[in-house]
């Protein structure tokens, strides 16, 4: 009997390493969860942000379109009155 009484010593040992094991995979696992929850989080952060900047970058480029076409129209009036003002000044 007393090597069965060894060889179920050995069985609860290797039973206990084997809890020992799993209660650190579940730790790590865990662990890893949180992590991608937290990446999770970071790349909808970013992706919200990159939304938010396409939107300015749209609302930029039309501005600067009709910014363009007003200049088309300004420009030729204004350089109208400088000579206009000039040729009264001159006169």
């Amino acid at each position: 009997m007393d090597a069965d009484t060894q060889m179920l010593e050995e069985l609860r040992h290797i039973r206990e390493i084997q809890e020992k094991l799993l209660s650190g995979q579940q730790e790590a696992l865990k662990l890893q969860r949180e992590q991608f929850q937290i990446a999770r989080t970071q790349f909808d952060r970013a992706e919200k942000i990159n939304d938010r900047a396409e939107k300015i970058q749209d609302m930029s480029a039309k501005m600067v379109a009709s910014a363009r076409k007003a200049l088309i129209f300004i420009l030729p009036v204004l350089f109208f009155l400088l000579i206009y003002l000039s040729w009264i000044l001159f006169r």
